[in-house]
């Protein structure tokens, strides 16, 4: 299956959603042009309340499309942008990539995963249920989490819908998804 870009999204305002666009601009080191979460340092409230200076490594929050899918089985018709992401994909398996994997998004940008989107309250605020469907638990107990995964802008450049992805895994030790 070819790994495609569906849908991309910003806001200029802290809002739980992201209003799907035509394209977004990503800029190394910052992050989504015109997004609230653009910057070099934490721009989440809540990691700015403890640490401000802290790095910003969710400069680009992507979803694969098939939880969308999943989320519509179940029930629930939930769009691109709604659960807050800038960068929605199909034929990726982004839960299951290493730290540090870098993804080609369209002719010229690159991102590099950080970590696990750590999914709150907020998204039951958006429809009831929702957070039951994305955060579980493992037949050992350990949570599983599906809400997406967070990234930093290498290679700034434009991202639009049904651009391609590549995946390019890390060399050496592989290091499983941590929530950040």
């Amino acid at each position: 299956m070819r790994a495609i870009v569906t849908a991309v999204g910003r806001s200029r305002e802290h809002t739980f959603t992201k209003p799907t666009v035509a394209n977004i601009d990503l800029v190394a080191g910052h992050g989504v042009e015109g997004d609230a979460h653009q910057g070099v340092t934490v721009k989440h409230r809540s990691r700015v309340a403890r640490d401000p200076s802290a790095p910003n490594l969710r400069q680009v929050h992507l979803i694969h499309s098939e939880l969308f899918d999943d989320l519509r089985a179940a029930g629930f018709d939930v769009r691109p942008g709604e659960l807050g992401e800038n960068v929605t994909t199909r034929g990726v398996d982004l839960l299951g990539l290493p730290t540090g994997t870098l993804l080609r998004l369209g002719a010229e940008a690159v991102v590099e995963v950080t970590g696990l989107r750590n999914p709150c309250v907020q998204i039951d605020h958006f429809r009831r249920g929702v957070l039951e469907r994305v955060v579980g638990r493992d037949e050992q107990g350990a949570v599983i989490r599906r809400a997406g995964i967070m990234s930093i802008v290498l290679t700034g450049g434009r991202v639009l819908p049904g651009d391609d992805i590549i995946v390019e895994p890390p060399t050496g030790l592989h290091r499983p998804l941590q929530p950040v």
